[in-house]
């Protein structure tokens, strides 16, 4: 057996190879046994560096100098970029040179590797992992997909069939029509031809009885009809209908059936990036401070959104003006939607552009100076809820015309860079339909989502990874089904909703974990939400009432 190994594998002296190791020079890296040491250490040579073997390689090792191969490099010339010895930087070579510690330089650098390993580990390589799964999903998923195109197609052919059949029908009934008029006429001229017939015939009769007959007065009284028989009828002509059919245009035909849009794939710059969030620093209060209560002459108030700690935005159900109010409740502005009907929501840009989604026309607008124009027009999706990013994007909540799907799609400008439809499993993170989904990226980029239908906060990560779901927190006193409207997020990453039957608002930690109420300030019915820059909380009660509320300290 070599002696140097046992069953447990214990590690040997370099020197002797027999005894247990113990020490370790951290400058030759030699392993060593305590009575080893000695001999080590007994040249001439100064620079070992005996330590404990659980201690070892702490000792940095320089650079051997070129210039001076007994020297070692210490020192760093910051213009030649080099490591140098106390000799080189002396030297005329380095004269009026700016010379750096190299240990310095080599602790800043750790400093920078021990960051850059802890947020590779921490922010880098999960987000890797969730765009990795992310894709998964959609490849377990796209059989699934296309399965559904394929129904489409299938469908508008069976559609297209009855439609044609329907034609062929209809084309026979016409023959059939035509036939019968057809024969109606023949029958008209047939009866016509046989009462003239008739009257040859019996002419005929008539005229073999006088042939017969010697009684002058008889043949006489003769008058012919010859002349009057000779002038026949004129001759029907009846042109059958002829069946003219068209030449089959595929191309055309493609075309009416429908269209397929071209597989397309794009890639955004920065798209799945994590950013880090910001450290909390407030503190909830006990008892939340009614500031002011503004009357905006709504009955029905559905939303309200800040365009500072001054102004806010508002709108009403089944009312197209959106009005906006100073923080005394006076008027500043109206304005209506264009299609004339009532927006589903609105938001306000970082630039302060009032944005709203319109369930008639299926668009998002932006009003800007007064004028309002399109960003975004969909097809077979209803625009419901929505909120602009911090990176200035449009988060908008969706729900498909038969109203069995709901889903989340990020918008740049009027590209689509992002849909959130299914979990992991492809299962449906959202209700299918149309209840209201109130949304608000929080601070830490997570999309939250206030699905009414559910009745449940739906929350995923800024690449559409689930998160976690929160169905609200048990009470004596708030004892209805929690049904959540409103969203909106603070500084502090947390998430605020109303609970609209339970007149409070419901505050939760980033995570989903309940922390407190709000639930005095005279509340009844809150529906929409906002928080300001300075985490002044705005509550739209349905009833028409907009209130302003503080719940944090500093």
């Amino acid at each position: 057996m070599d002696p140097r190994h046992s069953a447990q594998d214990v590690i040997r002296c370099d020197l002797c190879e027999t005894a247990k190791v113990q020490m370790y020079c951290d400058f030759c890296h030699v392993s060593l046994c305590k009575p080893c040491i000695g001999e080590h250490i007994a040249d001439e040579y100064d620079k070992h560096k005996i330590v404990p073997y659980q201690q070892r390689k702490s000792t940095l090792i320089y650079p051997k100098c070129a210039t001076h191969p007994t020297k070692t490099c210490d020192l760093q010339c910051r213009e030649c970029n080099i490591p140098v010895c106390s000799l080189c930087s002396a030297s005329q070579q380095h004269k009026g040179h700016s010379i750096l510690v190299l240990f310095e330089i080599y602790n800043a650098k750790k400093n920078v590797i021990a960051k850059d390993t802890m947020e590779l580990q921490n922010i880098i390589s999960p987000a890797y992992k969730e765009i990795a799964k992310g894709i998964e999903t959609q490849i377990a998923n796209l059989d699934g997909e296309y399965n559904k195109l394929t129904t489409a197609v299938t469908e508008h052919g069976e559609q297209w069939h009855r439609e044609i059949d329907n034609v062929i029908s209809a084309m026979k009934k016409e023959i059939n029509d035509f036939k019968t008029k057809h024969l109606d006429i023949l029958k008209t001229y047939d009866v016509e031809i046989k009462q003239i017939q008739s009257l040859v015939e019996e002419s005929l009769l008539n005229l073999n009885k006088i042939e017969g007959s010697n009684e002058v007065s008889m043949t006489i009284e003769y008058s012919s009809r010859n002349k009057e028989f000779s002038k026949f009828p004129l001759e029907l002509q009846v042109s059958l209908p002829m069946f003219i059919s068209k030449p089959i245009n595929r191309g055309l035909l493609y075309d009416l059936f429908g269209s397929l849009e071209a597989l397309s794939s794009t890639t955004e710059k920065n798209s799945y990036i994590l950013k880090k969030p910001e450290t909390p620093t407030g503190k909830l209060l006990e008892e939340p401070e009614l500031i002011t209560a503004i009357d905006t002459g709504y009955k029905t108030l559905q939303s309200v959104s800040c365009v500072s700690e001054e102004e806010i935005w508002t709108n009403a159900y089944e009312v197209s003006d959106m009005k906006c109010f100073n923080i005394h409740g006076s008027l500043i502005k109206s304005i209506k939607t264009k299609s004339g009907e009532m927006p589903n929501d609105i938001a306000v840009t970082g630039a302060g552009d009032l944005v709203y989604s319109d369930w008639k026309t299926r668009t998002v607008n932006k009003v800007k100076n007064g004028q309002t124009e399109e960003v975004i027009r969909l097809q077979g999706w209803v625009p419901t809820q929505l909120c602009v990013t911090s990176s200035s994007d449009l988060l908008i909540t969706m729900c498909s015309n038969d109203e069995t799907q709901s889903k989340v799609v990020r918008y740049s400008g009027s590209t689509e860079k992002q849909t959130i439809q299914f979990d992991h499993e492809g299962k449906p993170l959202y209700s299918g339909n149309y209840e209201t989904k109130y949304i608000d990226e929080n601070r830490n980029f997570d999309i939250c989502v206030a699905d009414l239908g559910a009745g449940a906060l739906v929350v995923v990560n800024q690449t559409g990874k689930f998160r976690f779901k929160y169905t609200g927190h048990p009470s004596a006193t708030k004892n209805k089904p929690f049904e959540p409207y409103g969203i909106t997020t603070d500084s502090q990453s947390q998430i605020l909703t109303a609970d609209h039957f339970n007149h409070c608002i419901h505050i939760l930690d980033q995570d989903g974990v309940f922390l407190h109420y709000i639930s005095n300030c005279d509340m009844k019915n809150p529906y929409g939400l906002c928080v300001d820059k300075n985490n002044n909380l705005f509550v739209a009660e349905w009833r028409g009432s907009v209130k302003k509320i503080k719940y944090l300290v500093f």
